[in-house]
């Protein structure tokens, strides 16, 4: 069990240092990938190197799948469209989501 728990901690200080990379980067379309609002995105930027680490050791996965349904999770893996479209079409089926939250609040 704890081998587990150490993976969590380590998967989640990776996604923590890179959701704040990205919010460096770029950070609108961070908030869109990640799929976080303005305040959770200035949260994250402010958190230091103690916090992060605190926060990774959790024994919960910070992270989430970008699908809410199996169905819509099927729909990316087996899509049938041409190689240069699937990416295209995966991103519009990942953004659903994002709207639909937003649509619903």
């Amino acid at each position: 069990m704890n081998d587990i728990l150490d993976e969590i901690e380590e998967l989640n200080l990776a996604y923590l240092l890179l959701a704040q990379r990205m919010l460096h980067s770029d950070r609108t379309s961070a908030m869109f990938r990640l799929k976080i609002d303005d305040k959770m995105a200035e949260l994250l930027l402010s958190l230091n190197a103690r916090q992060l680490a605190k926060l990774a050791r959790t024994n919960q996965l910070l992270c989430h799948f970008g699908h809410d349904s199996a169905e819509r999770l099927r729909q990316v893996t087996h899509n049938q469209r041409e190689q240069g479209l699937s990416h295209f079409h995966a991103s519009l089926l990942m953004a659903c989501r994002q709207e639909e939250l937003a649509v619903g609040a």
